[in-house]
């Protein structure tokens, strides 16, 4: 398994499409990935808020299949750092905290004006924007990649998705580089 570690900010883990490509590739073993209840509790109540139609009961177990699927995801014992970092949103604090105390490398997240590179640097962490994130795994191990997005489209059943359509859906969740990079491959998803 791969040493390279990665924390998962709440915001990739609210768009169920971008969710599930995700949660697939770190099953891959191309990185360690790594959240917290705290995080969880961020994209449920975000998730809740614009869908109520999605009961607490099957957010909580989306919950608990990403803890079972993923090794080791869960960090705990990081709350004694939130003190000593600063961010522009200090509600983001806890963020940078589990991922110090995870030994993550970087953030995978799309708010990079909240994880400011000075102030990650100081810690070692790198915030990384997920479409530069999914498209570095792309070119560190192609095949992976490929065959993750081709696990997802073929699980899509209301409606099916071509492999087009499915890439068209990850453009529309902010993957422009890393659809780019895999729509040669669309039959073969």
């Amino acid at each position: 398994m791969s040493r390279y570690t990665v924390v998962f900010d709440a915001c990739v883990l609210y768009p169920a499409p971008l969710r599930d490509f995700l949660m697939e590739l770190a099953t891959t073993e191309l990185f360690r990935a790594k959240w917290t209840d705290a995080i969880h509790d961020e994209w449920t109540r975000n998730v809740q808020r614009s869908r109520p139609d999605l009961t607490p009961e099957k957010l909580q177990r989306t919950r608990e299949l990403m803890d079972a699927s993923v090794l080791d995801c869960l960090v705990s014992g990081y709350e004694h750092l939130i003190e000593i970092i600063n961010l522009p949103d200090p509600d983001d604090r806890h963020v940078l905290a589990a991922a110090i105390h995870a030994r993550a490398d970087a953030i995978v997240t799309f708010n990079l004006k909240d994880f400011p590179r000075e102030e990650l640097a100081r810690f070692n962490v790198e915030p990384m924007h997920p479409d530069d994130f999914i498209r570095y795994q792309l070119d560190l191990k192609a095949a992976s990649v490929l065959i993750a997005a081709g696990n997802i489209r073929q699980r899509l059943k209301k409606p099916p998705r071509t492999g087009g359509e499915y890439l068209d859906t990850l453009e529309k969740q902010g993957l422009p580089k890393t659809v780019a990079a895999l729509r040669p491959f669309a039959s073969l998803l």
